[in-house]
């Protein structure tokens, strides 16, 4: 392996006398095959804001820094803020927001960076830290944020989830909500020594892109995701019993007759429907 990354990485720890924050879930990515094939498939223009979340030493900033037309790094940690100021203190595509990303107004950021004539697209490039993985891409999504797409690494068993078809072996309530907003496909998966410290968990990078119509009509999105996280909770239990127990079918024999009118067997599992199939639920009970 070509251990540039490394040595850099090992040197900057050294002169800031830092170690990885457990808490903060910090491992620092040092391998440059990595790091080339996120910023390769992150598509990163001259064009392009890039938002890179959890930034750490920078190992990632320095190569986006190179190719897009600004950079936005949001960390929480103020020691990182520090090694990172130093670093590209030279750079003038360089901003730095110290602040917890599920804190930030990334509406606000990207429509303000929007209205400098060079930006045309913004993009998430990432590292997330681990812990709250989920939390940050749902906000990613949730917000209608103005993003071409979404590059992170994340756990392996995170990333199956999330770019599961619905129905597939791997879904899970979150699976239905990535495929509402996005397109989702594995970059690479990327082994725990690709790290120091190396994690007790294999990693994948992940790209979404995001859709710009949604992929199925449903008159009532907030209510047809609140039954999917409700049929979901219960996982072991038919989609009948989980829906009966959260009150979303009345009683019983209400949600077998909607079952039945949809062509649903009663013992049907939640990770058998489709999209549309929950859509069509939600908008039966609607009704």
């Amino acid at each position: 392996m070509n251990s540039t990354i490394l040595e850099e990485t090992k040197f900057i720890m050294n002169k800031y006398k830092i170690k990885a924050n457990k808490s903060l879930g910090q491992n620092f990515l040092i391998n440059d095959n990595i790091v080339n094939t996120i910023v390769e498939s992150s598509e990163v223009k001259k064009s392009d804001l890039i938002i890179e979340i959890g930034p750490g030493l920078g190992t990632l900033t320095k190569y986006l820094l190179e190719k897009a037309g600004k950079v936005i790094c949001i960390e929480l940690d103020k020691k990182m803020i520090e090694i990172l100021k130093d670093r590209f203190t030279l750079y003038n595509n360089f901003e730095i927001i110290n602040d917890d990303i599920l804190k930030v107004n990334l509406k606000e950021i990207i429509s303000k960076n929007k209205e400098n004539a060079n930006i045309k697209n913004a993009k998430i490039v990432a590292n997330l830290p681990y812990y709250i993985t989920t939390p940050i891409i749902m906000k990613l999504l949730e917000e209608k944020l103005d993003l071409e797409s979404i590059t992170v690494m994340i756990q392996k068993e995170v990333a199956n989830r999330l770019i599961a078809i619905p129905g597939e072996k791997e879904t899970g309530a979150i699976t239905y909500s990535v495929y509402y907003y996005a397109k989702a496909k594995e970059v690479i998966e990327v082994p725990n020594n690709c790290f120091i410290p190396e994690p007790e968990v294999t990693s994948k990078v992940i790209k979404l892109e995001i859709r710009k119509e949604p992929i199925i009509k449903v008159e009532d999105k907030e209510k047809m995701f609140k039954i999917i996280k409700n049929a979901f909770m219960q996982r072991r239990k038919t989609l009948l019993n989980a829906l009966t127990n959260s009150k979303t079918f009345e009683n019983k024999q209400k949600g077998i007759e909607i079952l039945n009118q949809l062509g649903f067997n009663e013992n049907i599992r939640a990770e058998k429907l489709t999209l549309q199939d929950f859509a069509n639920i939600s908008d039966k009970i609607k009704k």
